[in-house]
């Protein structure tokens, strides 16, 4: 089962679209196909923003179905405890954290909605692919 990161945008966009590549990803996941990986860093973020209201005024689901979605989603998840921090000097500091978890939770993955965000630091990772929702389902399909 391929271990994955699944970025804060890949949920919300599976929330907000009833169809496309990251509602497929967060399907994946939920069915128990892929094993996302989670760690304190990217917890917070889900949960930050899931609960922000004004991004989802116009959200197909409440603020109480959001938060079960998020339970669901944690169901599935499994945790990795962070013991070491490798510095990927990402563009954004704030993305740092999902090449962290991805390296120390054996992911092979980290799926996301704006890959120039997290596949430039200045230290390469050759067994960890950056993709699309897109890329990553396009792949798993072929496997």
């Amino acid at each position: 089962m391929d271990r994955v990161v699944i970025d804060t945008n890949i949920l919300v966009s599976a929330i907000m679209k009833k169809h496309g590549a990251p509602r497929s990803i967060l399907r994946l996941a939920l069915e128990r196909k892929v094993l996302p990986v989670i760690g304190n860093a990217l917890f917070c973020e889900y949960e930050d923003v899931l609960a922000r209201k004004d991004l989802f005024a116009n959200a197909p689901i409440s603020a109480v179905e959001r938060e079960t979605l998020l339970d669901a989603m944690l169901s599935v998840c499994e945790w990795v405890p962070i013991y070491f921090l490798w510095r990927p000097n990402l563009p954004d500091e704030g993305d740092n954290h999902l090449i962290v978890l991805a390296i120390a939770g054996g992911a092979t993955a980290i799926i996301t909605g704006i890959k120039k965000h997290v596949d430039h630091g200045e230290i390469a990772f050759p067994n960890l692919k950056v993709q699309t929702a897109v890329e990553f389902l396009r792949e798993w399909s072929e496997t």
